[in-house]
């Protein structure tokens, strides 16, 4: 199982996060396999400065606090959440924890 990574940003204001988010995403199933495929979307909505985070799993999940969802699309059920002004590393924990959401 893998994760994988998009990005659509706007503005340069998170270019160098998502990059060391996406470096950190794609080393997590290295350390500690993955039960249900995802994907990660990060993305910024005009006039808004929080960077918006989308996590797209195949099969439903369990859910995490703070992430909304789930909604249901074509390629499986995914969660969102905003970040605003918290730290990357925070930030990143809470991506894990989506991630590895177990299922229901």
């Amino acid at each position: 199982m893998t994760v994988s990574t998009t990005h659509k940003l706007l503005t340069n204001s998170w270019n160098g996060d998502v990059a060391s988010f996406e470096s950190a995403i794609g080393r997590l199933t290295a350390r500690r396999p993955l039960a249900n495929e995802c994907e990660v979307a990060f993305f910024e909505i005009a006039g808004d400065a929080d960077l918006h985070v989308n996590v797209t799993h195949r099969r439903p999940t369990r859910a995490v606090r703070g992430w909304s969802g789930p909604g249901r699309l074509p390629n499986g059920y995914v969660h969102n959440r905003r970040f605003g002004g918290a730290e990357p590393s925070l930030i990143l924990r809470r991506i894990r924890e989506m991630v590895y959401a177990g299922t229901p």
